[in-house]
This record gives structure tokens, sequence and C-alpha cells, in this order.
């Protein structure tokens, strides 16, 4: 455990930092602080991150999640696109988190863009524990497991309808290409809705945890961007058959029936009714 020092943002100090700032949150960039300390303790648990863990966090806004996670981590990396709050987040730390503030790195860049390299190369992440903005929750969770390989874990909040879309098995309605690259990289799984008031300002829709557990992509002689474009190809036109959707993928129908048919998989079924794996097997049939 960390010191025991820090002491987190409610809806006041949230209000008094934004003031100061002149700060609007925008919903360009899916800004919604929260305001209400025992979430971010909830998120921290629920994370089960410990104290060999390097967190990396995106979005950290005003600080209040980061501050819940510095006694806890080895580690905080924080990635923050806007320069105001990137700038603002160490002196909030240091005057709230006492000997904790230690454990912060800032980094200000866009999340979509990070790279091991803009990364302390001593302390490369280990689980990811963020309030995502909204509008960029699902290629933020997807970039980021595929080039920081060091990443067994993450939980993110996301808006409600993304938690279920990123959770969804195949065969459910809103099973689709966020849940199907999912789980390429990792176990995901719903881990519980949050409110909306814990946010200011308050948003319109609900919010709900997002579990994510690393593991290894299925076996296949496919790379994955081979086995993505087949699922890109697959969902384009949802209530196609696969024979249909996939044709210009394979070059033409019978094509597409020629690789489906060898991959095992029949050709009158719909791309919601696969898993990753199917999409894999798919993608090492095609002809060359």
């Amino acid at each position: 455990m960390g010191s025991g020092t820090v002491s987190l943002l409610g809806p006041v100090e949230i209000r008094n930092l934004a003031k100061k700032l002149d700060l609007r949150p925008t919903k360009r960039l899916g800004q919604n602080f929260v305001i209400d300390g025992g979430t971010v303790r909830r998120i921290v648990r629920v994370a089960e991150v410990g104290q060999e863990d390097t967190v990396i966090e995106i979005g950290p806004g005003l600080g209040s999640l980061t501050l819940a996670l510095l006694p806890e981590v080895r580690r905080v990396i924080a990635v923050e696109i806007d320069p105001i709050l990137a700038a603002q987040l160490p002196e909030t730390v240091a005057s709230h988190a006492g000997p904790d503030a230690e454990r912060l790195t800032v980094i200000h860049t866009d999340a979509l863009r990070v790279t091991p390299a803009d990364l302390p190369s001593e302390a490369q992440p280990t689980a990811l524990v963020a309030n995502l903005p909204y509008n960029v929750s699902v290629p933020v969770v997807l970039h980021l497991l595929e080039v920081l390989p060091t990443l067994q874990r993450g939980l993110v909040m996301v808006q409600s309808e993304v938690a279920d879309r990123l959770a969804a098995a195949p065969g459910s309605k809103i099973y689709g290409v966020p849940s199907a690259k999912a789980a390429w990289y990792a176990d995901v799984r719903r881990a519980g809705p949050v409110g909306r008031t814990v946010f200011w300002p308050i948003p319109n829709v609900d919010s709900g945890l997002v579990s994510l557990v690393r593991r290894e992509p299925p076996v296949t002689s496919a790379s994955r961007e081979e086995v993505f474009a087949v699922v890109d190809a697959a969902f384009a036109q949802r209530r196609k058959t696969l024979r249909a959707a996939l044709a210009s993928w394979a070059g033409s129908p019978a094509q597409a029936e020629a690789a489906l048919r060898k991959a095992g998989v029949d050709p009158t079924l719909r791309g919601e009714q696969l898993g990753i794996e199917d999409f894999a097997r798919i993608a090492e049939n095609r002809a060359v």
C-alpha cells in the first residue's frame, strides 16, 4: 500500500479546478469528470491492481481516478491529450497525494498514437485503468492492446452500450466488430454499471465497467491484419450471408464460399454467429 496520505477530489474541488482553468468540458473530447470518491475507489478495487503494477491511465482529466490509483500501484502513466489538463495534473497530484505524487508520469499526447517508445523504458504498463472518453473508447482499447504487449489486463469505464458491445458473445444481436477484435486479445466481460450522477457534467447516457484479461490470440497462420480484414468485411453488411458479405474480400462469391467451406464454416451463416477463431480459419483459407 502507499502512504495513505492521498486526498481524493470531490465535487467542490472539481468545480474549483475547472473554474481555475476556465475549463468548459467538451463533448468533442468526451469530457465528463468523476466527482465521487466511492466510484474511483471501486474502480481501483475491481481492477485488482497492486504494488507490482504499472498502470496506464488514458484521459486522466482533473485527476480523480489518478489520485485513487497512486497509493495502490507502483506507477501511474497518465496520457492526456488536452495541454491544459496535462499541465495541471502534476500540480493537483503534488497537493493531494503527498509522497505518492512521485509515482506519477504525465505524457501529453493522443492515446490513439501512443507507442512503447513514448513511455518510460523502465516502466512498461501492465494494466490499463481508465475512464475513457466516450467517442474514442473502442479504438483506444484496441490500439493499446495491439501496441503494448506488456498490458496483461484492464478495467475501463465506457458508455454502457459500448460496454455491452465489447463484451458481447457470438450469436448476440450486439456482437460485432468491437467484440470480435477485442476477443483476439483478451477475455472481455462486463464488470458492473456506473450511475450518471457520479459525473460532472452529468452525461445523458449510462456508463459501465469492462474488464479485459489478456490471452493468447487464436493459433493461426494468418496475421492479425488478415483476420481483422475478414471481421471488417463480415460485418460491413450485417444482413448478408457470409458468402455475400465476403465476396469482395475473397474476389467473388464463389471464392468466398470456397474459403468458408475449407474453413469448416457454413456460407449461409452471418458474421455475428462466428467467434474470432472462425474468422482466423477463414483468413487462413483465402485463395491467393
